[in-house]
Protein backbone atom coordinates (compact mmCIF):
# COMPACT_ATOMS: atom_id res chain seq x y z
CA UNK A 1 0.00 0.00 0.00
CA UNK A 2 1.42 3.75 -1.40
CA UNK A 3 -0.45 5.81 0.44
CA UNK A 4 -0.70 9.42 -0.72
CA UNK A 5 -1.41 12.74 1.12
CA UNK A 6 -3.07 15.61 -0.46
CA UNK A 7 -3.98 19.66 1.47
CA UNK A 8 -7.37 20.88 -0.13
CA UNK A 9 -9.76 23.59 1.34
CA UNK A 10 -13.60 24.13 0.98
CA UNK A 11 -14.40 26.71 2.88
CA UNK A 12 -14.58 25.52 6.64
CA UNK A 13 -12.54 22.75 7.56
CA UNK A 14 -15.41 21.43 9.37
CA UNK A 15 -16.88 20.44 6.54
CA UNK A 16 -14.24 18.45 4.31
CA UNK A 17 -12.90 17.31 7.39
CA UNK A 18 -16.52 15.23 7.87
CA UNK A 19 -16.26 14.54 4.48
CA UNK A 20 -13.12 12.84 4.41
CA UNK A 21 -13.25 10.87 7.18
CA UNK A 22 -16.27 8.67 5.42
CA UNK A 23 -14.73 7.72 2.74
CA UNK A 24 -12.98 4.00 2.13
CA UNK A 25 -9.21 4.15 1.68
CA UNK A 26 -8.73 7.07 3.99
CA UNK A 27 -6.52 6.44 6.89
CA UNK A 28 -5.84 9.83 8.38
CA UNK A 29 -7.73 13.63 8.63
CA UNK A 30 -6.40 16.38 10.06
CA UNK A 31 -7.74 20.22 9.94
CA UNK A 32 -5.11 22.68 8.95
CA UNK A 33 -4.10 25.82 8.52
CA UNK A 34 -1.67 26.59 5.01
CA UNK A 35 -1.59 29.18 2.35
CA UNK A 36 -0.21 32.41 4.33
CA UNK A 37 2.52 33.59 6.62
CA UNK A 38 3.64 33.02 9.64
CA UNK A 39 2.63 30.97 12.29
CA UNK A 40 -0.84 30.63 12.28
CA UNK A 41 -4.04 29.87 15.14
CA UNK A 42 -7.78 30.06 14.63
CA UNK A 43 -7.96 34.12 15.70
CA UNK A 44 -5.44 35.33 13.41
CA UNK A 45 -6.30 33.22 10.18
CA UNK A 46 -9.93 34.13 11.07
CA UNK A 47 -8.48 37.71 11.09
CA UNK A 48 -7.89 37.70 7.22
CA UNK A 49 -4.73 38.92 8.12
CA UNK A 50 -2.17 35.91 7.61
CA UNK A 51 -3.17 34.97 4.15
CA UNK A 52 -4.43 30.92 5.32
CA UNK A 53 -6.73 28.85 3.80
CA UNK A 54 -8.78 26.58 6.63
CA UNK A 55 -7.44 23.26 5.00
CA UNK A 56 -7.63 19.36 5.56
CA UNK A 57 -5.07 17.15 4.78
CA UNK A 58 -5.88 14.16 3.86
CA UNK A 59 -3.61 10.53 3.79
CA UNK A 60 -5.34 8.13 1.58
CA UNK A 61 -4.75 4.87 -0.15
CA UNK A 62 -4.83 5.58 -4.20
CA UNK A 63 -5.81 1.69 -4.75
CA UNK A 64 -9.10 2.13 -2.24
CA UNK A 65 -10.03 5.37 -3.57
CA UNK A 66 -8.75 6.62 -6.58
CA UNK A 67 -7.31 10.31 -6.38
CA UNK A 68 -9.79 11.66 -9.36
CA UNK A 69 -12.72 9.81 -6.77
CA UNK A 70 -11.24 12.39 -4.10
CA UNK A 71 -11.05 15.03 -6.37
CA UNK A 72 -14.78 14.77 -7.75
CA UNK A 73 -16.30 14.05 -4.49
CA UNK A 74 -13.75 17.66 -3.20
CA UNK A 75 -15.74 19.71 -5.77
CA UNK A 76 -19.13 18.58 -5.57
CA UNK A 77 -19.77 18.77 -2.08
CA UNK A 78 -18.71 22.83 -1.89
CA UNK A 79 -18.94 25.46 -4.14
CA UNK A 80 -15.88 26.02 -6.50
CA UNK A 81 -17.02 28.50 -8.18
CA UNK A 82 -17.41 31.61 -5.48
CA UNK A 83 -14.37 33.27 -5.22
CA UNK A 84 -13.12 33.44 -1.12
CA UNK A 85 -16.97 31.96 0.10
CA UNK A 86 -18.25 29.32 1.02
CA UNK A 87 -22.35 30.40 2.02
CA UNK A 88 -22.39 32.36 5.26
CA UNK A 89 -18.29 31.95 5.91
CA UNK A 90 -16.78 34.58 3.82
CA UNK A 91 -12.74 35.56 3.73
CA UNK A 92 -9.74 34.44 1.91
CA UNK A 93 -9.67 31.33 4.91
CA UNK A 94 -12.45 30.17 3.50
CA UNK A 95 -11.20 30.12 -0.46
CA UNK A 96 -11.60 26.82 -2.70
CA UNK A 97 -7.67 25.70 -3.29
CA UNK A 98 -5.94 22.46 -3.81
CA UNK A 99 -1.69 22.39 -2.32
CA UNK A 100 0.63 20.92 -4.70
CA UNK A 101 3.60 19.10 -3.68
CA UNK A 102 5.48 18.92 -7.20
CA UNK A 103 4.84 19.98 -10.49
CA UNK A 104 3.45 16.27 -11.66
CA UNK A 105 0.63 17.16 -8.87
CA UNK A 106 0.29 20.60 -9.57
CA UNK A 107 -0.91 18.95 -13.35
CA UNK A 108 -2.68 16.36 -11.72
CA UNK A 109 -4.66 18.88 -9.62
CA UNK A 110 -5.24 20.97 -13.08
CA UNK A 111 -6.83 18.09 -14.76
CA UNK A 112 -9.42 17.67 -11.75
CA UNK A 113 -10.57 21.20 -12.20
CA UNK A 114 -10.79 20.89 -15.78
CA UNK A 115 -13.22 17.67 -15.33
CA UNK A 116 -14.96 19.23 -13.42
CA UNK A 117 -15.47 22.68 -15.19
CA UNK A 118 -18.14 20.39 -17.20
CA UNK A 119 -20.09 20.12 -13.96
CA UNK A 120 -20.69 24.21 -13.18
CA UNK A 121 -22.60 27.12 -14.62
CA UNK A 122 -20.03 29.24 -13.30
CA UNK A 123 -16.58 29.19 -13.95
CA UNK A 124 -14.24 27.50 -11.07
CA UNK A 125 -12.41 29.85 -9.01
CA UNK A 126 -10.52 26.74 -7.02
CA UNK A 127 -6.71 28.12 -6.70
CA UNK A 128 -3.49 26.03 -7.03
CA UNK A 129 -0.92 26.69 -4.95
CA UNK A 130 2.68 25.72 -4.06
CA UNK A 131 2.31 23.34 0.02
CA UNK A 132 4.41 25.64 1.97
CA UNK A 133 4.49 25.20 5.95
CA UNK A 134 1.16 23.39 7.46
CA UNK A 135 -0.11 24.11 10.65
CA UNK A 136 -2.51 21.73 12.82
CA UNK A 137 -5.83 23.64 13.40
CA UNK A 138 -6.28 23.32 17.41
CA UNK A 139 -7.39 20.66 19.00
CA UNK A 140 -11.44 21.85 19.13
CA UNK A 141 -11.77 22.21 15.19
CA UNK A 142 -10.21 18.15 14.73
CA UNK A 143 -13.31 15.97 13.64
CA UNK A 144 -15.33 18.74 14.83
CA UNK A 145 -18.48 17.60 12.97
CA UNK A 146 -18.36 13.79 15.05
CA UNK A 147 -18.16 16.02 18.57
CA UNK A 148 -20.49 18.57 18.04
CA UNK A 149 -23.84 17.20 16.23
CA UNK A 150 -25.78 19.23 17.65
CA UNK A 151 -24.29 22.70 16.75
CA UNK A 152 -26.43 24.63 14.57
CA UNK A 153 -23.52 24.69 11.90
CA UNK A 154 -23.18 21.33 11.47
CA UNK A 155 -27.47 20.55 11.48
CA UNK A 156 -27.70 23.13 8.50
CA UNK A 157 -24.01 23.61 6.82
CA UNK A 158 -22.25 19.78 7.04
CA UNK A 159 -25.07 17.98 7.45
CA UNK A 160 -26.78 18.57 4.01
CA UNK A 161 -23.22 17.84 2.54
CA UNK A 162 -22.87 14.43 4.28
CA UNK A 163 -26.18 13.72 2.68
CA UNK A 164 -24.96 14.99 -0.63
CA UNK A 165 -22.54 12.62 -0.35
CA UNK A 166 -24.29 9.46 0.78
CA UNK A 167 -26.51 10.46 -2.17
CA UNK A 168 -24.11 10.42 -4.98
CA UNK A 169 -20.87 8.41 -3.49
CA UNK A 170 -22.51 5.68 -1.45
CA UNK A 171 -19.97 3.26 -2.84
CA UNK A 172 -17.42 5.39 -1.50
CA UNK A 173 -18.36 5.47 1.89
CA UNK A 174 -17.19 3.45 4.47
CA UNK A 175 -19.31 0.50 5.64
CA UNK A 176 -20.10 1.90 9.27
CA UNK A 177 -21.23 5.57 7.70
CA UNK A 178 -22.84 4.09 4.23
CA UNK A 179 -26.03 3.72 5.89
Amino acid sequence: MTERTVVLAAGCFWCLDSIARRLIGVSHVRSVYTGGSGPAHYRAVCSGTTGHAEGVEITFDPEQLPAEVLYEIFFSTHDPTTLNRQGYDVGTQYRSAMFYQSQAEKTEFQRAIDAAQQHFTGQIVTTLEPLGPVYEAEPEHQDFHSRQPGVGYCQFIIDPKIAKLRAGWSQWLREEVAA
